[in-house]
């Protein structure tokens, strides 16, 4: 089977997140795919991380800092911005076509035996068979360690067939209320669905609601609980822990250093101190940075060997295109950010981060957000700090039209302008931004992921 083959055959499951009457979340379907492929979740130990926000952010750097200690890590994360194969990787590489196309091969035989034979009720998902691909390919490579992100709430999720080292849990807000509950609280019990009776939970103090549920989850499981509270640095403006500089690399299709602030701060850990240098943005990162900290030292502890200057490198060497990722003015062309903030919780992180690094600059947005989600709400967040808005449209079948986000964000203005694919949208925006200010790329992941092509942004 052809890579491309492959690929159309995953799409063809339908949305990795849409569900039917017929058609539950069940991990006992996702434990029978699994033993039938000999329990590739079983020969290598893992990470699970859950939340709303920041559970990305989180993996992508407590990876880093497992490879900086010289651990083979795989990494586990959803969705992707460009190619699928972002989301499966081992020691920062992608999963290659060839070996996505293998893997794809053998999943989906045995899913269709599996149906055939009645041990399966219907075909796996495309999370589900994402999800084992990923597996089968940290087995076969006989990973020391993987990370992995936990797709969408917790309790049912197709990752949480493992029994992992940890479980980490990051800031919990309304998102995807069609499939986990309408409330925070309803919410948090499905992201605490990960922790294990006598495991461990890292994670820290967030929203009333969330604390309860998870603090209750932690004393009925009979868990240890780590909170990472410790490594937050204390914040305040003008602080000299928190540095807006614009001076380290995103890289450029061409090779060309990017520019992209840099939060620097000094932190004792291990025993020691550390100077965090995190290319990871925004105050809300101080928090995911944090927990990844507090998991290294929870794994240096059983044994692994996790000094505080592989964090320190881990960190530093940390990639997660796309969140706050800041291209330099050049060639005539202006300032960029991009930044996946598709929820009302990341768009009031962004909108703090822009304050923070662009204020009184004129900052024009190229916005775009899937039809589910709660686009009034975040216009009204992002909207009136922009001078221009032009929204947008990306080339998925869940995307809101430009119509219909304008319908939906008409209370904060009228003059919102419009551009029928995201292309177009830059174009617009490179011609009516002025000289000195910043295009911001947001919303849909989809979106930002779009525009990282059209500006060939390396991924």
């Amino acid at each position: 089977m052809s890579y491309e083959t492959a690929i159309d055959r995953m799409y063809a499951l339908g949305h990795e997140l849409a569900g039917t009457p017929s058609h539950k979340f069940d991990l006992e379907h996702m434990r029978v795919l699994l033993a039938a492929l000999d329990h590739p979740e079983r020969r290598f130990p893992g990470i699970l991380v859950a939340g709303t926000n920041g559970k990305g952010s989180t993996s992508a750097t407590l990876a880093s800092i497992l490879r900086a200690s010289g651990l083979r890590t795989a990494l586990y994360t959803s969705p992707h911005l460009v190619s699928i194969n972002e989301r499966i990787r081992i020691n920062g590489q992608q999963i290659t076509d060839d070996d996505f196309a293998a893997l794809h091969d053998v999943v989906d035989r045995t899913a269709e035996r599996l149906v055939g034979e009645g041990d399966l009720p219907w075909h796996p998902s495309f999370f589900e068979m994402l999800t084992a691909i990923a597996f089968e390919y940290f087995a076969k490579n006989k990973v020391e360690i993987a990370v992995l992100e936990v797709g969408m709430g917790g309790r049912l999720d197709a990752t949480n067939v493992i029994d992992p080292l940890l479980s980490v849990i990051t800031d919990i807000s309304l998102d995807h209320q069609k499939f986990l509950g309408n409330t925070v609280a309803e919410i948090a019990r499905e992201k605490a669905g990960i922790i294990r009776p006598k495991g461990i939970v890292v994670t820290l103090p967030q929203q009333p609601q969330a604390n309860d549920v998870i603090g209750n989850a932690i004393l009925d499981c009979g868990v240890r609980g780590v909170s990472a509270v410790p490594y937050v640095p204390p914040v305040s403006p003008g602080s000299e822990q928190y540095l807006k500089t614009c001076s380290t690399e995103a890289d450029l299709a061409g090779g060309e250093p990017a520019l992209a602030a840099v939060s620097r701060y000094p932190l004792q850990v291990m025993g020691e101190q550390i100077l965090v240098e995190t290319p990871l943005i925004g105050r809300h990162q101080l928090r995911n940075v944090a927990l990844a900290i507090a998991s290294a030292e929870e794994l240096g502890k059983k044994g692994f060997a996790i000094t505080p200057q592989s964090i320190e490198r881990g960190i530093r060497e940390t990639r997660w295109p796309g969140r706050f990722q800041v291209v330099p003015a050049r060639d005539g062309a202006p300032e960029y950010a991009l930044d996946v903030a598709h929820n009302p919780a990341g768009a009031w992180a962004l909108r703090s981060t822009l304050s923070a690094c662009y204020e009184g600059r004129p900052l024009t947005f190229v916005f775009g957000a899937m039809r589910d989600k709660a686009i009034g709400e975040m216009a009204e967040i992002l909207f009136p700090i922009a001078d221009h808005v032009i929204v947008t449209h990306a080339d998925n079948p869940r995307s809101a039209t430009p119509e219909e986000i304008r319908e939906a964000s008409s209370r904060i203005s009228e003059d919102i302008d419009h551009a029928p694919n995201v292309s177009a949208a830059l174009d617009r925006a490179r011609a009516i931004t002025p000289a000195g200010g910043i295009i911001v790329i947001t919303g849909s992941i989809y979106i930002v992921g779009e525009a990282m092509r059209n500006l060939r942004l390396r991924i």
